[in-house]
């Protein structure tokens, strides 16, 4: 968990990259940003690139740990379906500025990070894999399309609301998870 002023110097990072670009982004900016100094912000961050990872970290363990305590229920496959559709679209869409700061500037990551990140969300995708080939094996769900096809379908809805959800807009992000969860659930009946 970041302390206080590490939160204020991501906060401030991702208000930046998400309105002008990681490029176009002065260090400088960021500490005057999060009213820090550059001492402050070179304690809990070597570089620009680690600040834009630890960005990345922090989203991706809490989707992680959601998803970790959703399995962990033993509910109906339909139901984790839903909670885990849910989990996914509340916590990119409340954090949607630290989403698409991410995705737009994922190929700045080195060897190590990017595969840390695959590394992450193949568990994700494989665990999620899991609990839809379970539901097709118990006839909970249809088997006419493959399961790894429905996970790359439902994530790939999520990985792009970035690019169309305003949280300013006629959806919270609670009820455009019900939405979502129910097309992909409506998907999977058999």
């Amino acid at each position: 968990m970041p302390t206080a002023t590490e939160q204020k110097i991501i906060d401030a990072a991702v208000r930046l990259f998400a309105s002008q670009g990681y490029d176009a982004t002065s260090v400088q900016e960021i500490v005057k940003a999060a009213e820090v100094t550059k001492g402050a912000l070179y304690h809990y961050f070597r570089s620009k690139d680690d600040l834009l990872f630890e960005i990345y970290r922090l989203l991706i363990t809490a989707q992680s740990a959601d998803l970790d305590r959703i399995i962990a229920l033993g509910l109906p496959a339909a139901d984790t379906v839903r909670e885990i559709m849910r989990s996914l679209v509340v916590s990119t869409a409340e954090r949607v500025d630290e989403t698409s700061v991410f995705f737009r500037e994922l190929h700045r990551l080195g060897q190590e990070r990017m595969a840390d990140f695959r590394a992450e969300r193949r568990r994700y995708h494989e665990t999620f894999l899991a609990v839809v080939e379970k539901g097709q094996a118990d006839g909970e769900f249809s088997s006419a399309v493959p399961a790894d096809t429905v996970v790359l379908v439902a994530v790939g809805v999520v990985n792009q609301l970035p690019t169309w959800f305003r949280p300013d807009g006629q959806k919270s992000p609670a009820r455009l998870a019900d939405e979502i969860a129910d097309f992909v659930l409506a998907g999977l009946r058999t």
